[in-house]
């Protein structure tokens, strides 16, 4: 199971890798949840809005399925990695949910910054 730095990690070398035969699916996995987790700050962030810890565990495990058929297709994955991938992305965008969010009542974009990792890739004022 991977954690952010892994993650993160992996979101680079998907996106900075054009040779498809290399990446395994726990690569995939990785960089699956973590660019689901910046989907979902971007959208809830933009709204403003808080949420359950449920439903926003909900909407992350989604996005990871939809991020992992994504980066399958583009990067030629097959069948049995590709679901080995969306399995490994789901349980790992919940734990990464749970590292930095687990601690409050509910995900509130307004009481707490987004997570270091995504800040690092992605720009600090962007949020």
């Amino acid at each position: 199971m991977f954690g952010w730095e892994e993650s993160h990690d992996s979101y680079q070398q998907v996106h900075d890798n054009d040779n498809r035969a290399e990446l395994s699916h726990e690569v995939l996995a990785g960089a699956a949840s973590f660019g689901a987790f910046k989907m979902f700050e971007d959208r809830q962030r933009k709204e403003g809005k808080p949420v359950s810890h449920q439903f926003a565990k909900e909407m992350l495990v989604g996005l990871a399925g939809v991020e992992v058929d994504r980066l399958a297709e583009t990067k030629g994955a097959d069948y049995v990695d590709r679901e080995r991938a969306k399995h490994d992305a789901r349980r790992n965008a919940e734990r990464m949910y749970d590292d930095h969010y687990g601690g409050q009542d509910q995900y509130n974009p307004n009481q707490q910054g987004p997570p270091e990792r995504l800040q690092q890739q992605f720009g600090q004022d962007r949020w």
